[in-house]
């Protein structure tokens, strides 16, 4: 039923945002980062720690990333260091790193969780053919947050998403490079088209189109190396604050 801008019962109605915080959530820092990891490493718990690392090294939606399956991320009996997923909104592919931190706890928790192939990475606990839900991974991020004393209203599922992006804008200060991370580009804003699944990295320029098969080859070849030394510099950050 609808009310009436005029009735008295409208204004005294609560604000569905009150004392909520609206807008882009924080991303994570590194020190927040091996806190929650020491956290989920104390209470051996194999899932969330997998759960975890996979999160900030894939950027992926919280939708992509709890339907991810164990075929995604193994191939003859190990983890890759690359995967790729078909992303739920946009319908294209996206191509992320799988760092060693990520390797090292996806392993243990596959070899506990066992499976095939073809069954999800998190299964949920009501359905175990089934995956968590996104739901389930928003009320797992809230605990690991209020674990370590922060904020759970200033953290979300897109949290995890932003940080490895900001961790590279940090350690590059190259706008660029975050621009063109894969899974995060526009398909609007790309002049000549989103890249392809073999080439996650597209051009350095997005608002000058290089001229030339060797200019366009040159663009893309610069662009992925600021990218992997982006990541492997955020990486080294991670690691410095654990020390």
């Amino acid at each position: 039923m609808g009310h009436s801008d005029l009735d008295p019962a409208v204004h005294e109605r609560r604000p569905w945002n009150a004392g909520q915080n609206v807008g882009p959530k924080r991303p994570l820092r590194p020190r927040d980062i091996w806190a929650i990891r020491f956290y989920l490493d104390e209470h051996k718990r194999l899932r969330d720690r997998a759960l975890f690392d996979l999160a900030i090294d894939s950027k992926l939606r919280g939708c992509d990333l709890v339907k991810l399956r164990t075929g995604d991320l193994v191939s003859g009996g190990s983890i890759l260091n690359r995967a790729t997923v078909i992303q739920q909104k946009t319908g294209l592919p996206v191509q992320f790193e799988i760092m060693t931190e990520a390797r090292k706890s996806l392993l243990a928790w596959l070899e506990r969780r066992k499976g095939s192939l073809q069954d999800f990475v998190f299964p949920s606990r009501i359905d175990y053919l089934g995956h968590i839900s996104t739901r389930q991974y928003a009320r797992l991020l809230d605990e690991w947050v209020s674990m370590i004393v922060l904020d759970k209203r200033e953290y979300g599922t897109h949290s995890m998403r932003r940080t490895k992006a900001a961790l590279i804008y940090k350690a590059t200060g190259n706008l660029r490079a975050i621009q063109i991370l894969p899974g995060f580009f526009r398909r609007s804003k790309l002049p000549w088209g989103p890249p392809t699944e073999h080439e996650p990295f597209c051009q350095a320029d997005l608002h000058s189109k290089p001229t030339g098969t060797k200019a366009v080859i040159r663009a893309r070849r610069t662009s992925s190396l600021n990218y992997a030394k982006g990541s492997q510099i955020a990486d080294q950050i991670s690691k410095n604050a654990a020390s």
